[in-house]
């Protein structure tokens, strides 16, 4: 048996509750089970980080935090073209991506659950309702808030304006916009929950060592830790999930570091992969019972791949703007997060401040280009103020992740390909986000402005939808898979449609909400 980081050893043979991954979904269900009473284990593909061991360098950390197992790409997207080994830009360490994440908490708005029934037909888009609403998940996106510590809700202060919010808040007021703050955001403005206040330190990316913004490293993990009842195991790659003559998920199969394979039993198993590796995973385990991937009975495992509709927008002036000092986000206008077809297009966006170091902005700006043309973008980066524009894109079936058999990793199983094309709807409302982008810094007199195209994708989701029907997508309202009864699904990977706002509050409370009904199901012995 691998050995546990924690004190806490759970028995191979022994029917565990089996959570895998421990980012913001598998996270926060250790967190909460383990709170109430109930042992776990946790299997985390990738090592045990400690904030001492985060690097303040750009590529260093990126190295050192980043999921860069073999990947590849297609489809007519930009970022086959740019990054085709690196569709996505996650983190493969326990805690998860919340370990790198921006820190924005904005919530899902009540028509982002119904698009299928406020948007109408789109041509070409999976849309469906949601089988939950807003009212469903307000209470636990309150508990999410409040165990975030998100900015400018239940007396969270706001984070102190940077020159680089300035500069994006004046240009928003005179543009017209209504709403715009420096939030929310899960990183504090002044000590809270045993977390200090931000020393604007200008890294984020690459962990925080302060520990002032949230992430389950900071906050769930410990605390599960405490409890005595969490197993967790770093450096263990789920391979399988294997199941009884009667379709019930059994075991899970996974490899250690030195690549040996071990076997836990299953009571229960809960995958928060990420959208990626969790369909990966449900492909992998496909049987004669589920010759198509398990839980896959609809055809909908790893279809409806979103990763949002996003850019960057640079504006260049003529005095320092010094967008590295402060929070690298640390800025919202949500004005355009509405669903208007007037604009030409269905749902929202938001426009967050964001700021690169030296070494990504080279690598960023302007992918695959050089001279002067390039380089005069980075002679200006002092002069540059920067947005990042996020908003909803259209689930497509033809949008997935299946497996590549032609090419393996380190271990010769086959490595996911992740497919995608713009949606017609994903290229007018970038194009409406770039220019009102433009508006924004023009208002305030800039020199000159430059579109950046999509990063690899740090919002992947939708891949195990959640469904009404079980035709319809992989799991109930609950994220328990429709074909398999005691296997559920944690992460964005359960995203019905993408919603404009960043997912990391929408996965947390979706875990928390999860969490209750998983204890429960246990206490009356329904599952």
């Amino acid at each position: 048996m691998t050995a546990s980081v924690t004190g806490c050893s759970i028995d191979q043979d022994e029917e565990a509750i089996v959570i895998i991954g421990s980012g913001a979904g598998g996270g926060t269900l250790a967190h909460e089970l383990t709170s109430k009473g109930i042992p776990v284990v946790v299997l985390e593909a990738g090592p045990y980080l400690a904030h001492d061991d985060y690097v303040n360098n750009e590529w260093e950390s990126f190295n050192q935090m980043a999921w860069l197992d073999p990947r590849t790409t297609s489809g007519s997207w930009r970022i086959a073209r740019d990054f085709p080994n690196l569709p996505a830009w996650l983190v493969k360490a326990v805690g998860g991506t919340t370990t790198h994440w921006s820190g924005a908490t904005p919530r899902f708005k009540a028509h982002e659950f119904k698009t299928r029934s406020v948007y109408g037909r789109v041509e070409g888009a999976n849309l469906l309702d949601w089988p939950i609403g807003i009212e469903d998940l307000a209470p636990y996106y309150d508990r999410a808030e409040k165990a975030m510590g998100s900015t400018h809700v239940h007396g969270r202060p706001p984070l102190p304006a940077n020159n680089n919010y300035k500069v994006f808040a004046n240009g928003a007021e005179k543009v017209g916009y209504k709403f715009y703050a420096t939030g929310p955001y899960a990183t504090n403005a002044e000590e809270y929950d045993g977390r200090p206040a931000s020393i604007q330190d200008g890294f984020n990316f690459q962990g925080d060592k302060n520990k002032s913004k949230w992430s389950i490293l900071v906050r769930e993990m410990p605390r599960a830790e405490k409890t005595g009842l969490l197993d967790l195991r770093p450096r263990s790659q789920a391979v399988q999930v294997t199941h009884d003559a009667e379709g019930r998920a059994d075991a899970v199969l996974y490899l250690d570091k030195d690549g040996n394979l071990h076997r836990q039993a299953a009571k229960l198993v809960c995958l928060a992969g990420n959208s990626i590796e969790t369909p990966r995973l449900l492909l992998l385990s496909g049987t004669p019972r589920f010759p198509d991937g398990l839980a896959n009975s609809s055809g909908q495992v790893g279809r409806n791949y979103m990763r949002h509709l996003t850019g960057t927008v640079w504006g260049y002036f003529d005095k320092p703007v010094r967008m590295y000092r402060g929070e690298t986000m640390a800025g919202v206008i949500s004005d355009e997060s509405t669903h208007d077809p007037d604009r030409g297009f269905a749902g929202g966006y938001y426009m967050e401040t964001i700021s690169l170091g030296p070494a990504f902005m080279a690598a960023f700006v302007e992918p695959g280009a050089w001279g002067p043309d390039f380089t005069s973008l980075l002679d200006s980066y002092t002069n540059s103020a920067g947005m990042w524009i996020v908003g909803e894109d259209m689930p497509q079936e033809t949008n997935r992740v299946t497996l590549n058999t032609n090419a393996k990793d380190e271990n010769g199983l086959p490595v996911p390909n992740v497919h995608y094309d713009d949606h017609p709807n994903d290229i007018a409302m970038r194009e409406h986000a770039y220019a009102a982008g433009e508006k924004v810094y023009q208002a305030v007199g800039a020199q000159g402005t430059h579109r950046t195209a999509p990063y690899p994708s740090t919002h992947n989701l939708g891949t195990a939808r959640m469904s009404e029907r079980p035709e319809d997508g992989v799991v109930d309202k609950w994220g328990r898979t429709h074909d398999v009864p005691n296997l559920f699904i944690s992460d964005g990977s359960v995203f019905t449609t993408g919603a404009a706002a960043n997912p990391t509050l929408t996965i947390v409370a979706l875990a928390i909400r999860q969490a209750e009904y998983i204890a429960d199901q246990l206490k009356t012995q329904q599952i």
